[in-house]
């Protein structure tokens, strides 16, 4: 027994994990203790018995010791909480409670440990004189790795981050003070970025070589793929997001990918290499030498790259519109991204949400919504000019803007108003207006650049070569698309340009004929036919002005001048039912005009709108002498206020033959000038005496017309519904014989009377809209989706 006692002795000094434990350095053992044993294991046999013991020793004390004491380090109450790690000091972070010295302490434990167990099997060989097997090295580092993540905690990534955190600081450290812009003096009086502390007491060397050194051990054991790689990936993701962040974010006037692309390959990749080699910065290394699982890691991390730079793109890309074009290069950046990365789907519905709450709600006025509607076809086709985004995008705007009563009138007044607009510089272009067909057409003939619609976007959404009329369609026929009607705009500016005609005393023919001239060039001549024949009736209404005035008969003692304009009624939109009764005497001048005008034009006559005009005229009150130009209806009431100085609404309004409602509207310009006072309800008496009299300013044109805003014009809604008036009698015929009958049926007949007819076009909504007033005014009506006559 004393023998046996002897020899375990031995052994537990050559091979301490026998016992349990796991020191390093090992204990120096003498040569004779060697031979001892191997004589006495010899004799036994039972050498390789012993070798199998050993081999299972090992094993459980990775288990059962090495890793428990691992996570033991790891697994205390430490509260765990984001911090910026910028904000750290050296004290901070090597802290006993801190997270990064936690994990420093539990990996150097972790490698003696190591060490340890790996210096058993070279002293068992030692035995036999044998050499140590490199399998025999790689099964330790596997039953390492193994036992290791088989008690994996949820806490460990934040160890291992804040541990890279401090690693990645101290790397890039010198690119970010070479990079920096800030004054070398100011930059001295800032901490260091690397440990946060002042420049004098810099303790970046000691952090340095502490990191470096967990880092060689980890690695030496294998543990950082496996263990590490999960946390080091979510760090890098978010290294990557910060630096986009920092350097991209509201710029558009520049391209960034190249930049990220270097800064991907010179820091983050650079970074890596350190980690899972022995790199150092000073040293020299070919791509043959950088390890295979690295440069595949390369691969995802410039893919994600491409992904997180077009998403914070895309998250700006309603800025990106406004700035068009300044802002082309990120547009750029994005169609490459684009090219690597199917986003479309994410790019459609993130800008159509970023649309819907910046412009489409009430507070935004429709002229702004048409800019932003055509800052975004322009930066979406220079995307993508296929035009199916565009098409997904800007579908919202367009039904946002139908439901805008004003919607035609400003797109007219875009297009022809003074100044630089979007609309005016397309118009400018010179460009013809292409229909559907016609751009088909030109896409077969023209099939060698022919190109098919994108992947990536749900077919439903679109309908059947839509994308490729408006891939071909230019800015004006994508606007004019918004009703798919050219013929509801041209009567809107046939309206707007009769407005100008009847309003402007110092008319400005030849911006008119231009923006005349650009119209037919897109619209074509037919639909703007009308409205060179108002252009003409305002030429000839000077030449027979300057007739009649030079007339002898006319000019004998005229109470004042006149100078008509004399329109073609059938080419003329229509008039709003307003009327106004003239005085006798003023009625008696515009007699003498239209007999004039007879005698010069034989058997045509006058037919005076006395409502529509300007009329220049002179008050005196007292000391006060004031000249202005007033529209016609309130020359009249403060003329009728010559005669007699208080005057009923009920009164007034029975002889000027105005409504009590409007003229109420009409005597408050007076009121706000300070020459009528409203006495009692309904009673309106003329300031005669100068200190009853408010603060007055002179008055001109443009202040009358901020008092009288309204169009002399029908707009063009009501002008449709008059011509859709046309089928009504046809709509109760229909209904009479039948009985009731759906809108869609409706229409279906309805269109084939108009294309038997040549009669008027129109929309299934339009209709909708007429039938409707139709119910409100009780002549129909609507009940489980079919129309009946009322009855």
């Amino acid at each position: 027994m004393g023998d046996f006692a002897a020899i375990w002795s031995d052994l537990l000094k050559i091979f301490p994990i026998l016992n349990g434990e796991v020191t390093y350095p090992l204990q120096e053992i003498d040569k004779e203790v060697f031979e001892n044993v191997y004589r006495h294991l010899n004799n036994l046999g039972s050498f390789e018995t012993f070798t199998a013991i050993l081999d299972l020793e090992v094993e459980s004390t990775i288990r059962n010791v090495l890793a428990p004491k691992f996570w033991k380090h790891l697994s205390s109450d430490c509260e765990l909480k984001d911090k910026n790690d910028q904000a750290l000091t050296i004290a901070e972070i090597t802290a006993k409670d801190g997270m990064f010295a936690k994990f420093i302490d539990a990996v150097n434990e972790l490698y003696d440990g190591y060490q340890c167990i790996l210096q058993m099997k070279p002293r068992l060989m030692s035995l036999n004189d044998c050499a140590v097997s490199s399998s025999n090295v790689e099964h330790i580092k596997s039953t390492l790795r193994n036992a290791l993540l088989a008690r994996l905690p949820p806490t460990f990534n934040s160890y291992v981050s804040d541990f890279y955190c401090v690693h990645y600081r101290l790397f890039t450290k010198d690119s970010i003070l070479a990079s920096t812009t800030i004054d070398s003096e100011v930059f001295s009086e800032l901490p260091c970025g690397g440990c946060n502390y002042d420049h004098d007491q810099c303790c970046c060397q000691k952090l340095t070589e502490m990191v470096n050194s967990t880092n060689r051990k980890l690695l030496e054991m294998r543990l950082i793929d496996r263990l590490a790689g999960s946390a080091l990936t979510a760090l890098i993701k978010l290294k990557i997001k910060e630096h986009i962040n920092d350097t991209c974010l509201g710029i558009f006037d520049r391209s960034h990918l190249k930049q990220l692309e270097t800064w991907i390959n010179d820091v983050v990749m650079t970074w890596l290499t350190s980690i899972f080699t022995e790199w150092r910065s000073g040293d020299e290394m070919s791509e043959e030498q950088i390890p295979e699982s690295v440069q595949a890691f390369k691969v995802k991390l410039t893919y994600f790259m491409y992904e997180t730079f077009a998403q914070n793109v895309i998250s700006q890309f309603f800025s990106i519109i406004i700035d068009y074009p300044d802002s082309t290069p990120a547009i750029e950046d994005l169609k490459i991204c684009m090219e690597k990365i199917d986003m479309r789907i994410y790019l459609t519905e993130s800008l159509r949400s970023a649309l819907e709450a910046r412009i489409l709600h009430p507070g935004v006025n429709t002229m702004d919504i048409l800019t932003g509607y055509v800052a975004a076809i322009k930066a979406i086709r220079h995307l993508d000019n296929t035009g199916v985004i565009l098409e997904i995008v800007t579908a919202p705007i367009k039904d946002y803007l139908r439901k805008r009563n004003d919607t035609v009138r400003r797109v007219v007044t875009g297009l022809t108003e003074e100044g630089p607009t979007d609309l005016s510089e397309e118009l400018a272009k010179g460009e013809f207006i292409k229909d559907g067909k016609e751009s088909g057409l030109n896409e077969y003939s023209n099939w060698e650049n022919w190109e098919p619609d994108p992947f990536g976007i749900d077919p439903d959404v679109l309908q059947v070569n839509s994308s490729k009329i408006i891939r071909s369609a230019d800015i004006i026929s994508m606007v004019v698309d918004i009703y798919g009607s050219k013929e509801l705009f041209m009567v809107e500016y046939r309206n707007l340009m009769a407005d100008r005609l009847l309003s402007q005393l110092d008319f400005n023919s030849e911006k008119e004929i231009r923006n005349l001239e650009l119209l037919k060039i897109r619209f074509g001549e037919s639909l703007l036919h009308s409205c060179e024949v108002m252009l003409k009736d305002v030429t000839d209404s000077k030449r027979i002005n300057s007739h009649i005035h030079g007339d002898s008969t006319f000019n004998e003692s005229p109470l004042f001048d006149i100078s008509s304009l004399i329109i073609s009624a059938q080419f003329w939109p229509s008039f709003n039912k307003e009327s106004l009764q003239l005085p006798e005497e003023l009625e008696n001048e515009f007699k003498k005009f239209t007999k004039a005008y007879e005698s010069y034009k034989g058997n045509r006559t006058l037919n005076w709108r006395t409502v529509t005009g300007r009329v220049n005229i002179v008050i005196e009150i007292g000391e006060r002498v004031m000249e202005m130009t007033v529209p016609p209806t309130q020359a009249v009431i403060i003329y009728h206020f010559q005669n007699k100085n208080e005057w009923t609404l009920e009164e007034l309004s029975s002889l000027i033959k105005v409504p009590p409602s409007a003229l109420r509207r009409r005597l408050s310009f007076w009121q706000n000038h300070g020459l009528i006072s409203e006495t009692e309800p309904g009673v309106f008496t003329l300031l005669e005496e100068e200190s009853e009299k408010i603060e007055f300013e002179e008055m001109n044109i443009t202040d009358a017309d901020e008092e009288d805003l309204e169009s002399a014009m029908a707009s063009a809604s009501d002008q449709r519904e008059e011509e859709l008036q046309v089928f009504w009698s046809y709509i109760v015929g229909m209904l009479t014989n039948l009985d009731s009958m759906p809108i869609d049926r409706i229409h279906q007949m309805l269109k084939l009377f108009a294309s038997h007819s040549g009669g008027v076009e129109f929309t299934q909504d339009e209709l909708k809209h007429f039938l409707q007033r139709k119910v409100r005014e009780h002549k129909l009506l609507f009940s489980g989706g079919v129309y009946q006559l009322a009855k």
